[in-house]
């Protein structure tokens, strides 16, 4: 199942007892956050959860598979997520 931002305001406010819409704001302030941070090439480390860091894509070669033409592509960063050792025993089956 795929949870959505909604579905994320649901479980946080039944599971805290604080109003949909609060929870709302905070998890949108969050997600801004996280996004500027990127933008701005900081790293966001979250304890137990993983990091957010951007990571730097060498230039390469490509071919277009319509045309056969080869293109280059240009370095570029993209954001990751490096999941936390407890995230991933968690996922694994707890150990």
């Amino acid at each position: 199942m795929t949870k959505t931002k909604a579905h994320l305001v649901e479980e946080v406010a039944e599971a805290t007892g604080i109003p949909k819409m609060d929870v709302f704001l905070v998890i949108e302030a969050f997600l801004n956050a996280v996004s500027n941070a990127l933008t701005q090439n900081n790293r966001i480390e979250i304890r137990g959860l993983g990091v957010f860091k951007n990571k730097l894509r060498k230039k390469r070669m490509a071919r277009n598979p319509r045309t056969g033409e080869v293109i280059e592509v240009p370095e570029r960063l993209v954001p990751t997520f490096k999941p936390s050792r407890l995230l991933k025993a968690r996922v694994s089956g707890g150990k």
